[in-house]
């Protein structure tokens, strides 16, 4: 079967809700700066009232990337559960408009869209709550295996290793794309999500089930355990038969396959306003690169840039044309 996607993801759909804050105001809440967390609605209500002046967009890690691949000018698809309500509405018609096929099945009844409160203190790190709502409603039943074959890369992110019958969708969209001899990637998301599935995510890179991995910094370090980088990347590099891509923040990427180690540097941006959404445009790039046949180091670049344009500004969506900015500095024709 010929390709109709490039690029299909499957992941958490959210309505994201943006604020600034102070670290103390973190401190003072309980919340782990730069974390992401699980909360119930009545703990988001809580964080929500705290709030001060917000901005709210649709979000979500791997339809973020797929904005992001869609913004290269790639075909991209994408699978999510959003309930019937207003927020669900405004995140099916985003995700659209960007460019992005979607047409999963909404949730009629059940909890409302998933939403994320998002707190960016002055460095520009972002701490996320997020009632999962609707997203836990995704299950098996919503992955088109027919889709998933006729996509040459298929996008995981680790979030989905929460709800039980996310878990299981994975599974089956992952099988579906090896057994048609497509490539599968899988977002570690956050360190916090590693300790809580390590072996579960190292079994499913040593079964064969993913074949591309991205981690930043610390959720490598999370995965094999070990504060030295060097070490934890050689231990990366062991893995058979995997791709491994590493953000190191302004010391640019790290790409290991087997022996081979590329190192890719950062754009430099001229300040870090909001680094929300920062990995998710890193693997639109990366994965980008890749379905036009690009080297690493190609691919690494375009993902080193929708990193750099998302960080310039508040938000996880891309506000420039990022086909038209890969242009302007040398990586694609």
């Amino acid at each position: 079967m010929s390709a109709t996607y490039d690029v299909l993801g499957v992941g958490n759909a959210i309505v994201d809700t943006l604020s600034r804050a102070e670290d103390d105001q973190l401190v003072a809440a309980g919340l782990h700066k730069g974390a992401m967390q699980l909360v119930d609605e009545a703990r988001a209500a809580e964080i929500y009232a705290a709030m001060g002046p917000t901005t709210v967009m649709s979000g979500g890690s791997a339809a973020n990337t797929l904005v992001g691949v869609a913004g290269f000018g790639l075909a991209a698809a994408f699978i999510g559960k959003v309930k019937d309500d207003d927020a669900g509405r405004e995140f099916a018609h985003d995700i659209r408009k960007a460019g992005v096929a979607f047409d999963t099945p909404v949730a009629a009844d059940g909890a409302a869209t998933a939403r994320c409160l998002i707190l960016v203190t002055p460095d520009g790190q972002r701490t996320m709550n997020t009632f999962l709502g609707a997203c836990q409603a995704l299950g098996p039943e919503d992955i088109d295996e027919a889709l998933v074959r006729s996509s040459k890369i298929l996008y995981l992110e680790g979030y989905l290793w929460d709800p039980p019958a996310a878990k299981e969708a994975f599974l089956k969209a992952a099988k579906a794309s090896r057994a048609a001899g497509n490539r599968v990637a899988l977002s570690l998301s956050d360190a916090f999500c590693v300790d809580r599935y390590r072996g579960e995510f190292l079994g499913l890179v040593r079964d064969g089930l993913v074949d591309i991995l991205f981690a930043n910094e610390s959720e490598l370090h999370s995965l094999y355990e070990t504060a030295d980088f060097a070490t934890a990347a050689k231990a990366l590099g062991a893995e058979a038969n995997l791709l491994g891509v590493v953000t190191r923040s302004e010391k640019g990427v790290v790409v290991v396959e087997g022996k081979k180690c590329v190192t890719v540097p950062a754009y430099p941006v001229t300040e870090v306003v909001d680094t929300t959404g920062a990995g998710d445009l890193f693997a639109a790039g990366f994965l980008a690169g890749l379905a036009r046949g690009a080297l690493y180091e190609g691919a690494g670049s375009l993902g080193a840039l929708a990193a750099a344009e998302i960080i310039a500004h508040v938000g996880a969506r891309p506000q420039k044309d990022l086909l038209q900015l890969a242009r302007d500095h040398g990586l694609l024709a």
